[in-house]
């Protein structure tokens, strides 16, 4: 599953170097001319800046459809609910809950903290203007605050096709889940049709979010030359207590939320449950992947936790891609920390929509490395954060990555281990089939 240059380095390698070098230029030249000289602004305003920009809006410009193809499919192939189901309802229930226990986590763990604080407040607002200029040209203008009327009226759009020309991504959201519902509920040669168009759909944008992410290297090194230049070394500090953060919220979740799950709804000893999926959770690690650790989360859920078959296969095929919690974790930290470091106060009712997007986004981030970018940019220009700072975490994505994705696993595991309990394995003696992953 791993992107490699046409030379055999790995993405992550490149995107590494990418970061390494537009740091270093940033920091030299912060440190010795410093980032308001003439020449500095004309090469960030002409020739790092525009690179930069080119990358996130190529995201920007697939990050709907990528997410509205997604989310079809996700509640799509929960069309087995029914033939499962008391078990498909708590499945579809405990993914919902466990996702926003991890963002709900992740943001509190972020507001305590505030890694993003500390940054001096008249550089990040020179770039925040900047930032803001580029993203209302894009996505609008940030959300404001609203009563939770209105705020529960703006979820169902009037007209989906405004919503998404005006990049509304909640509506549109919502609308998608409402047509995967239609999916489901309307069974015919037709609508199998219509599931595998929109199924190439989401292939083709995978395909392209694939190509764009490989001009990701040169885009990390333009915008961290232009970060680096302005901010200096506190760049450095920033970030080290975001990755402090960020692990410490994942080791929450990991190691007190799920051993509580697993001993309290799947009454299952937590100390035997994490030896039985070391090799899912070691695999998940490695690869940075969910869908690359399908196969061995499946044998060991079948093999080692001994959970029914028809379960196990459903909640984690599904969860592959529609139980991506900690990546919804992973996106809400990073929204908030790069909102404290740009200095944007966020109201209480906008990080309640960071929330609820980052949950269905979760649901809409391919289970692959780097599959959550799209998402994080176009919820940093949503509310008002300039996108660019993304480039920020980029250099480090990589080992929060692999952090998440194990993350996810172990939680697609969890999920499974409760909604089995108490439920007979009705194909037990049918043999083990090996699932077919691409």
């Amino acid at each position: 599953m791993e992107i490699k240059a046409k030379r055999g380095l790995p993405l992550h390698m490149l995107m590494l170097i990418g970061f390494l070098v537009g740091l270093t230029g940033g920091l030299i030249v912060n440190l010795t001319v410093g980032g308001d000289v003439g020449w500095v602004q004309w090469l960030t305003s002409n020739i790092t800046g525009p690179a930069g920009q080119i990358f996130l809006r190529l995201l920007f410009m697939l990050v709907l459809p990528l997410l509205f193809s997604a989310l079809v499919i996700g509640v799509a192939e929960m069309g087995d609910l029914k033939a499962l189901g008391r078990a498909g309802s708590k499945s579809l229930g405990f993914t919902v809950f466990i996702s926003a226990v991890a963002v709900l986590i992740g943001m509190v763990m972020v507001n305590v903290f505030r890694p993003g604080d500390g940054v001096d407040p008249a550089l990040a607002q020179q770039l925040l203007d900047q930032g803001r200029a580029g993203a209302a040209s894009i996505v609008g203008n940030a959300p404001k605050s609203v009563q939770a009327g209105d705020f529960f009226l703006e979820l169902i759009p009037s007209n989906v096709f405004t919503a998404a020309a005006e990049n509304q991504i909640l509506p549109v959201m919502v609308f998608a889940l409402f047509f995967g519902v239609g999916l489901v509920m309307t069974k015919s040669p037709a609508t199998d049709r219509l599931q595998q168009t929109i199924e190439g759909l989401f292939e083709v944008m995978m395909k392209l979010i694939n190509l764009v992410i490989r001009i990701a290297p040169i885009a990390i090194a333009c915008l961290m030359f232009n970060l680096a230049a302005l901010f200096g070394w506190e760049l450095l500090i920033r970030l080290g207590a975001f990755v402090a953060v960020a692990v410490g919220a994942m080791a929450i979740h990991m190691f007190v939320v799920y051993p509580l799950v697993i001993w309290l709804m799947g009454g299952m000893s937590p100390l035997k449950f994490f030896r039985d999926i070391r090799e899912a959770m070691v695999v998940s690690f490695s690869t940075a992947s969910s869908n690359a650790s399908l196969p061995v989360s499946l044998r060991v859920a079948e093999q080692n936790l001994g959970l029914p078959r028809k379960i196990a296969r459903f909640v984690l095929t599904v969860g592959a891609t529609a139980n991506q919690n900690g990546t919804a974790l992973f996106e809400g930290v990073t929204v908030l920390f790069l909102a404290q470091f740009f200095g944007v106060d966020l109201t209480l009712g906008q990080q309640v929509i960071v929330m609820l997007v980052c949950i269905l986004g979760g649901v809409g981030t391919a289970g692959v490395p780097a599959g959550s970018l799209p998402v994080i940019a176009m919820i940093l220009a949503m509310v008002g954060v300039p996108p660019e700072g993304i480039g920020l975490i980029l250099g480090v994505d990589r080992f929060l990555d692999m952090c998440r994705t194990s993350l996810n696993v172990t939680g697609d595991l969890v999920v499974a281990a409760v909604v089995s309990r108490g439920e007979e394995d009705a194909d037990a003696d049918e043999p083990p089939a090996a699932p077919a992953v691409t």
